[in-house]
């Protein structure tokens, strides 16, 4: 459910918003910041597959070194299609590439992926934890172990309120989920889903950047 990670003390550790498929926006940023995958690291929050055309590509990004993903809330909807028969949802929130495929062959391939995807890591950086999920922290980070699934992986009460609480005994919640037209920062929760899929961008931030924005902040 929850997988913590020391810091990176040789390289720099990336955050991304949601991908959707969209494998070519990632190598444009990556290239941007001269990612180096024998030093750095790169954390996903999530929904890397549907509605782009590479969904099976950014699926399999966790299998790279160095590469992580929370599960997000278009995983969890193919979970659903392809091992309890409930497709209706799935099909009309961009799951319509999966009919290209076997559908054993692409239950292996989920089931394999989704091994690998908690519902929440911890980051240290040089400026305190940051965690990561999809959709939207609990009020006190000491309760992700027992937030419901549901919360993780599609609330958006947080943004829709306006809510500008700090989460408590964390550093900083980086998350996705609702599309913003550039990063927000709601208390230290910061927001990084651009909307691939019909902005044809993507946010890819250090987690070291805004561990630290939200320390200054918090001593200003």
């Amino acid at each position: 459910m929850l997988k913590r990670f020391e810091r990176n003390v040789s390289g720099h550790d990336y955050v991304v918003g949601d991908l959707h498929g969209h494998y070519a926006l990632l190598e444009r940023e990556l290239t941007r910041v001269e990612f180096d995958p024998d030093r750095d690291r790169l954390f996903s929050v999530g929904d890397l597959i549907d509605r782009g055309p590479d969904s099976l590509k950014c699926l399999e990004l966790v299998h790279q070194p160095g590469c992580f993903a929370v599960t997000g809330n278009h995983e969890m909807m193919a979970r659903n299609a392809l091992f309890d028969n409930h497709w209706g949802q799935w099909l009309g929130n961009g799951g319509e590439w999966s009919q290209q495929h076997d559908k054993v062959v692409l239950r292996n391939r989920l089931a394999e992926a989704m091994m690998k995807m908690p519902l929440a890591f911890e980051v240290e950086t040089s400026h305190g934890v940051v965690g990561i999920v999809h959709a939207e922290p609990p009020k006190d980070w000491a309760d992700i172990r027992g937030t419901s699934r549901e919360t993780l992986l599609w609330s958006r009460q947080r943004i829709e309120s306006g809510n500008q609480d700090i989460v408590s005994n964390i550093t900083a919640v980086v998350v996705g989920h609702t599309p913003v037209a550039e990063p927000k920062t709601l208390g230290n929760v910061r927001y990084i889903d651009l909307g691939s899929f019909f902005s044809g961008r993507i946010c890819l931030e250090r987690l070291e950047d805004i561990a630290a924005m939200m320390e200054k902040g918090r001593n200003s």
